[in-house]
């Protein structure tokens, strides 16, 4: 049931908001345990770049107090890499979940990080 309303919202959302090349789509999803970051650009339907929980290269770094601190540091490496492609500004999709607890970790690490989401 909750997913089924989730994915109400993320159709509702999604009628609004778009990632163009200039400005993508920074969504975010996820699951019990992990959280994944994608950039987007919706003109041409591809992912720019992705960053996620379950990457080597944050499985190997010693296990975080919490999955919001483990969020905020895929927030940051999302933004990270969006700077490194020369990407700067991104439109936030949250997907369908409520703006609270891991989904607003993710968009605060990548605002720390230099993004302007």
């Amino acid at each position: 049931m909750d997913q089924q309303l989730r994915l109400k919202r993320k159709k509702r959302i999604r009628k609004k908001i778009s990632g163009t090349i200039e400005k993508p789509r920074l969504t975010v999803f996820k699951s019990c345990k992990h959280i994944y970051a994608q950039v987007i650009d919706d003109t041409d339907s591809k992912t720019i770049l992705s960053a996620s929980s379950v990457e080597k290269e944050i499985k190997s770094l010693p296990p975080f107090e919490s999955k919001t601190k483990m969020a905020k540091h895929i927030g940051e490496i999302v933004a990270k890499r969006a700077l490194d492609k020369g990407i700067k500004r991104v439109v936030f999709d949250r997907n369908g979940y409520v703006y609270h607890g891991r989904v607003k970790a993710v968009a605060e690490g990548a605002r720390e990080a230099g993004l302007t989401v």
